[in-house]
């Protein structure tokens, strides 16, 4: 990456600067790969936070089904995270995951979890876990709320035969010849997925994230106290791909020796490890045995280590820096935090990272964890809280007896419960990914990059004012 003019000597963040457009020989979208090359697997340079409001297993799997890479949380008990990996290991990976109701649940029940919107559907099983038939989402919004599923199964919607599919595009033409937007997807009778015409036609274009057994890959976090190395085994042995050992604070000796334990462990998978935002940091931290390094302190939306500590970096600068450093040890970045646009993953990329880690933007979507509520204008969201708030410290630390327990909430920083609504035009995380994946693309293009090495190389980068900024958005009404 160059700077357009000047090098600053200021900190800046990501509404600092703007992308020069550059000669270009790449023609379209389509001859980019996003592919980050960092060692995970992944084929899209997009991973989802290890925030308890945003990363569960249904979330990693359709990530992962798109390329991406999910993080389960630290918070996670063992024996859940152990659950939750094989769940997503068990998962279709030309398939979308059934939200799986029975005939005696009710409407207002199904609304909690599925939106009443074109694309999504519930399959209904009875208690033997037969299948009994499925319905389009979109007809929960004319019926009562106190309806049973059940009795909404008048007739049936044609269900596709996996032995009749040969591919995505094949599923598409199907779907498009029968007017289906929404079906089942069947094998010697079994339902063993469903699938939109919208996620069939991105399976035309996405590349799954798969680990060498042909299974969808998955991420978890965890802390640097307790026995580390028995639960990193443990994770490996669930069949997790990617290890992220996660604290606020990433440059502490507590951080190094926890590294070098997981490290000295030869499990063979990456190690990722931060927050961190120097170069000095990603040097001890690579030192250690991380292959990752996680920068970013205070840049997210339900952080408040700023303006409670006045500790951290802006974001577009920690990650310049960070990326740099390890780029001369071998070792990559993620750029955790801070990411509000489809622009601002361009210019974490632009930065040098590998991948681009995103929170509160996923954690309303309808994969993430948590039930669908409604405010008094009829409006869907989904609670968030940062990972320092009150609400994470009690879930975190749910063992302790009360004494120590009121001890750690004591010292709890970060927001505790915030709405992050549904946008009505992509309310799944596969329609953010659509938009984010498209801007970046369509970034490549105009430096001239066909992949993600390229774009660190060939961005070109300048600094703007806050009215600059400002001038780049566009007006939702008329002026």
């Amino acid at each position: 990456m160059q700077f357009y003019g000047a090098v600053p000597s200021h900190d800046l963040t990501y509404s600092d600067v703007f992308l020069v457009p550059s000669q270009s020989a790449v023609s379209s979208r389509l001859d980019v790969s996003l592919a980050p090359g960092d060692g995970t697997g992944a084929t899209i340079p997009i991973v989802s936070a290890n925030m308890n409001s945003v990363t569960g297993p249904r979330l990693a799997a359709s990530l992962a089904r798109r390329g991406g890479l999910g993080v389960l949380p630290q918070d996670m008990h063992l024996q859940e995270l152990d659950s939750a990996i094989r769940w997503v290991k068990a998962q279709s990976t030309r398939f979308d995951t059934p939200f799986v109701f029975g005939p005696q649940d009710t409407v207002a029940l199904a609304l909690r979890q599925v939106p009443p919107v074109a694309g999504q559907g519930l399959v209904i099983n009875d208690r033997n876990e037969t299948y009994l038939g499925c319905i389009d989402a979109s007809r929960l919004a004319t019926a009562l709320p106190d309806a049973l599923l059940g009795d909404l199964l008048h007739g049936s919607i044609t269900s596709l035969d996996a032995d009749d599919i040969d591919g995505p595009r094949r599923a598409f033409d199907v779907m498009t010849e029968a007017d289906l937007d929404f079906a089942t997807v069947q094998h010697h009778g079994a339902v063993i997925g469903t699938l939109s015409r919208k996620s069939a036609l991105r399976s035309t274009l996405y590349q799954p994230a798969l680990d060498a057994q042909g299974r969808l890959r998955v991420a978890a976090a965890v802390g640097i106290n307790g026995d580390i190395a028995a639960k990193a085994r443990a994770l490996v042995a669930a069949g997790v791909d990617v290890l992220v050992i996660d604290t606020a604070h990433g440059h502490q000796d507590g951080m190094l020796r926890a590294i070098k334990i997981v490290a000295d462990l030869g499990l063979g998978i990456p190690i990722v490890a931060g927050n961190v935002v120097t170069a000095d940091a990603v040097g001890d931290l690579v030192g250690a045995g991380a292959t990752i390094v996680k920068v970013g302190v205070g840049p997210g939306a339900m952080c408040t280590t700023r303006m409670m500590t006045a500790v951290g970096r802006p974001q577009f600068s920690a990650v310049l820096e960070s990326a740099a450093a390890a780029r001369e040890l071998g070792a990559h970045v993620w750029a955790d935090g801070g990411v509000r646009y489809p622009r601002d993953v361009a210019l974490a990329l632009a930065a040098g990272a590998a991948s681009v880690m995103i929170g509160s933007w996923f954690a309303g979507t309808i994969e993430a964890p948590g039930t669908l509520d409604r405010d008094a204008a009829g409006g869907l969201y989904k609670e968030s809280w940062g990972m320092a708030s009150t609400r994470a410290v009690r879930q975190r630390f749910d063992r302790l007896d009360a004494y120590d327990l009121a001890r750690k909430t004591l010292f709890a920083e970060g927001i505790s419960s915030s709405k992050i609504y549904l946008d009505p035009l992509r309310p799944s995380v596969e329609d953010l990914l659509d938009m984010i994946t498209s801007g970046v693309r369509s970034s490549f293009t105009y430096a001239g990059a066909t992949s993600v090495e390229e774009f660190h190389l060939r961005s070109l980068v300048g600094i703007q004012s806050a009215a600059g900024y400002e001038e780049g958005k566009a007006l939702p009404v008329s002026w």
